[in-house]
């Protein structure tokens, strides 16, 4: 048995840390006991933590017992040694507590005399797969937040509720035939037994979920609002529309031409469909992004979506095969007029509404082929920078105006219909998508703008920046910019071809109309009726809201394109409020997203059935908020003073290792992944690190690649927290996640790194020095939560325990104030702590601690102390310590004092802030202060 092993008894388990005791075992051969055959005996020593008189002290004491009891003991240890303490017993008795006396209840009606905080979670889809160790990394960040601020006296607001329509829970029923209501119920419940498992201190009474009648009635009513002024509108649009799952998908639905739900094909075709007017937004969503508390990264993402340029739209006309021009013009946008005489061909979408009166007979059947293979692709692998350009000849040509020169039109995927005019004036000089294609088809490329500061050359690439104009004068049409810079040449094309009528200056946008409709059943109806006679849209009346969602059994697509809501035939079938004609309802729904658009603004008056929220309760997305800012339902421009934004956790990491066909492994230096190699994925007990890579620990010749991967069903790397709340506890799970690094980085999962935090859980007047590490700790844990930097806050309290264990005492009012401080992490064995120092009550609303300045000031010298002139130690003192202070703190200390024990005192002498000696006398008398 190793000297120092560790025995924890069972019975003394349901204590809590501070009276756990511990077992020192090392061996002993006392002449009395002669060893046996059967038993061998041990002395042990018992360090006890007592607690009296408002001290913790230690007490030892020695006790015998035999091999066989060690053993037994050992290996009852071993069978909790997962367990230092019970939080098996612990957290489920602390998330009773806090529910049964609603604990983080929000009232209704607050002290308007405290300041308000609402801290919210994005709202969670609730699929069957419940959550993984990924979710509680920003749900414990906030909790955190939320728990300070409460404890700071803020009225805090922190609910939570389900984002439960959607594709996901309708393809589940399909494939099952159970109602995606069933299963949405389902989910909601797990997800909610795994959040109150983790002790978050969420208001429950606000609970929500967008799939509630009384919750769509409101996203209805919002809608309705929207058609009134306008922003709702019908459009035939292009979308992607996958035939197997019979809805249209939404960009982010679709990865390389299938959809991400099933791998099914989607194809690009033209639909009538609800679209939502955020365009007339776009400007004032810019303009109050300057006022927010966002991340700048976020910000400037949100300058690129929206994409505010300004250009010109110019007028190219069509010709006829004899070059004369026809009655067609081809409208293009640029943000370059200043590079009109560069433009060598004009690119068209393969959804331009003229393509077909562009397409020659020679090239109609190439040019038909190639949109069908562009309507296979998603936008987003259409304008990905790195893939490689491809278009059709349309067999057509336009004349530029600037030059009268004829150009071909061509016909590629790179342009989208749905942005500017669905055309471009395509400069290969000076783009480099244009470059690449015109280099590609052999395409001429004129240069028409010489860099500032460089000499001009085919350097075998576009330049894209501004500089001087030249190759760009006409006689035929008036224009001269040659010479003129950039900025200047732009100004006077746009002046022009407004003269001139061949175009005009336009600010665009790249951010799009919003596509809102979904082909499905399970979603929002949508709360208009088409008119029989002549297919006029007509609202439903607001008082008839909610519009609720028929009973159906049969979920699946159609095949004739129409939503499955048209099987609803007695739901569809309606009159029209308005004027009794017979009329049809709208039998596409609204897209997922929709509820989840305004559910902040719910969770202020989740039971109103009269108003979206009360007007006296609103005080306490992007678009949607402003249009309910303009008809007065809310008090504030934007929704989010202040957003963060969290890393996601990743797998644990997988090592991988490489095969020839032969079998044999080869390093991964050497392999070839383009040939015939076989992957193995190595179990971490064969690898070692070797310098900054990982071998095989056979053969530390084969280097193997190491990566932690996102975590995901499909890798099978997904780690369950309900798992690790089992074997280690939920607080153990909120420390790790919150030290695992910065919240804003991803990090990779180790389930040894949180055992190791499993492991970290663990009155007399205080003295200076543990006050001033106290107060040191407070300061720097309220600093970093306020700062989302929860891990370095946690390595603030793990420097003070360390140093609090070196204490002979730990007094009651320093844990008090620690218990308080680790509460926001740890809130489950906060709270026993809290209860077993004597309190009855919890301490969710207890003042948080505040770090007395006093004590933070860096005024202590290091003093060293020598005895009889020979050096012995140091000890830290005040600056200005009188000599009685410096000898009293020598005289405390454990090694100093030992060797002053019954010696006399002859002399001392003191040089202040420099160095205390101590002359020793001969007598043999006990060392005191003079």
């Amino acid at each position: 048995m190793n000297a120092n092993t560790c025995i924890q008894p069972p019975q003394f388990l349901p204590l809590s840390p501070l009276y756990q005791q511990k077992f020192h075992i090392f061996t002993q051969k006392p002449q009395s006991l002669k060893p046996t055959k059967k038993s061998c005996y041990f002395s042990i020593r018992v360090c006890d933590y007592s607690f009296k008189g408002g001290v913790f002290r230690t007490q030892k004491s020695r006790v015998k017992c035999s091999v066989s009891e060690v053993e037994e003991q050992k290996d009852k240890q071993q069978k909790v040694v997962k367990r230092a303490y019970p939080f098996h017993k612990i957290e489920p008795k602390w998330q009773s507590y806090w529910e049964k006396n609603q604990t983080f209840r929000t009232p209704d009606e607050v002290d308007t005399s405290k300041p308000k905080f609402y801290v919210l979670d994005m709202f969670p889809y609730p699929s069957g797969a419940g959550l993984h160790v990924g979710h509680p990394l920003g749900y414990t960040a906030t909790d955190i937040l939320a728990r300070l601020k409460r404890m700071q006296g803020y009225n805090v607001l922190h609910p939570m509720g389900w984002d439960a329509f959607g594709l996901p829970a309708e393809q589940y029923a399909i494939e099952t035939g159970t109602h995606p209501k069933i299963t949405t119920l389902r989910n909601i419940n797990r997800f909610r037994s795994q959040l109150k498992s983790l002790g978050f201190s969420y208001d429950w009474d606000r609970e929500i979920s967008t799939t509630e009648p009384q919750y769509y009635k409101w996203t209805q009513w919002i809608f309705l609002q929207l058609l009134k002024r306008g922003l709702a509108y019908q459009a035939e649009v292009p979308v992607n529309w996958c035939p197997a799952l019979g809805t249209v998908l939404a960009n982010e639905e679709v990865v390389d031409g299938v959809s991400e739900r099933g791998g099914h094909s989607v194809i690009r075709k033209p639909m009538r469909q609800w679209m939502l007017k955020i365009t007339a937004y776009a400007d004032r969503l810019l303009e109050d992004l300057d006022d927010l508390d966002w991340p700048e990264s976020v910000k400037e993402m949100q300058r690129n979506w929206i994409g505010r340029s300004e250009g010109a739209e110019l007028e190219f006309c069509v010709l006829n095969s004899d070059g004369k021009e026809r009655d067609i013009k081809i409208t293009v946008y640029t943000t370059r007029p200043d590079t009109v005489f560069g433009a060598t061909y004009l690119v068209v979408a393969p959804e331009h509404s003229l393509l077909p009166s562009l397409m020659s007979l020679s090239q109609r059947e190439s040019v038909e082929e190639y949109k069908d293979l562009s309507s296979r692709k998603s936008e987003l692998e259409r304008t990905e920078l790195q893939k490689e350009k491809t278009g059709i000849f349309s067999g057509c040509y336009a004349k530029n105006p600037a030059n009268g020169e004829a150009i071909p039109i061509w016909v590629a995927d790179y342009v989208l219909g749905s942005y500017g005019t669905g055309a471009i004036m395509a400069v290969p000089a000076h783009d480099t998508r244009d470059y690449e294609f015109a280099t590609k088809y052999d395409i001429p490329i004129r240069w028409v703008v010489k860099p500032d500061n460089d000499d001009f050359s085919d350097s075998g690439k576009a330049y894209e920046g501004g500089g001087s104009i030249l190759n760009s004068s006409s006689s035929t049409s008036g224009l001269d910019i040659n010479g003129l810079h950039s900025k200047v040449a732009a100004s006077k094309v746009i002046e022009w071809a407004d003269t001139t009528g061949n175009g005009k200056k336009k600010v665009n946008y790249k951010l799009r109309d919003w596509l809102f409709a979904r082909q499905r059943y399970w979603g929002e109806p949508i709360p208009v009726v088409f008119l029989q006679d002549s297919g006029e849209t007509a609202p439903i009346l607001e008082t008839d809201l909610p519009l609720a969602l028929p009973e159906l059994d049969d979920f699946t697509p159609t095949g004739t394109g129409e939503p499955p809501l048209a099987k609803a035939v007695s739901w569809v079938k309606t009159t029209d409020p308005s004027s009794g004609k017979p009329a049809m309802r709208e039998t596409s729904t609204m897209p997922q997203w929709a509820g989840s658009c305004w559910y902040y603004l719910r969770y202020m008056d989740p039971k109103n059935s009269k108003e979206l929220v009360d007007k006296t309760k609103r005080k306490v997305l992007e678009f949607w908020h402003k249009v309910l800012y303009d008809i007065g339902v809310v008090s504030t421009k934007e929704p989010f003073k202040c957003v963060i934004n969290q890393g996601i956790i990743l797998g644990e990491v997988q090592y991988t290792a490489f095969k020839n066909p032969d079998g044999n492994y080869v390093s991964a230096d050497s392999a070839d992944l383009s040939g015939e190699i076989i992957q193995e994925i190595i179990p971490e007990e064969k690898v070692i690190k070797s310098g900054d890579s990982f071998v095989l620990k056979g053969d530390p010749g084969i280097r193997l690649i190491a990566r932690a991967h996102k975590m995901s069903k499909s890798r099978g790397n997904v780690v369950n927290p309900d798992d690790v709340v089992s074997e280690y506890g939920a607080d153990s799970l909120r420390l790790y996640e919150m030290f695992m690094g910065p919240f804003r980085d991803s990090k990779t999962w180790s389930t040894s790194g949180i055992e190791e935090m499993e492991q970290w859980q663990s009155t007399r007047e205080p003295s200076f020095e543990q006050l001033r590490s106290l107060y040191k700790c407070i300061a720097k844990v309220t600093e970093e939560i306020e700062g989302t930097r929860f891990n370095t806050g946690i390595s603030a309290m793990m420097e003070f325990i360390n140093a609090a264990y070196k204490w002979d005492t730990l007094p009651r009012s320093v844990v008090e104030e620690f218990v308080l401080l680790l509460s926001p992490y740890a809130p489950h064995i906060a709270e026993e702590l809290w209860f077993r120092l004597g309190h009855l009550n919890s301490l969710a609303y207890e003042p948080f601690p505040k770090a007395n300045p006093d004590y933070l000031k860096e005024s202590t010298v290091v003093l060293p102390v020598q005895i009889n002139g020979k050096m012995r130690g140091t000890i830290q003192i005040e600056e200005g310590c009188s000599e009685e202070d410096a000898f009293r703190l020598v005289s405390q200390d454990a090694k100093l004092s030992k060797l002053l024990d019954g010696k006399s005192i002859k002399k001392r002498i003191y040089v202040p802030g420099k160095i205390l000696n101590v002359i020793l006398g001969p007598q043999n008398i006990k060392a005191g202060v003079r």
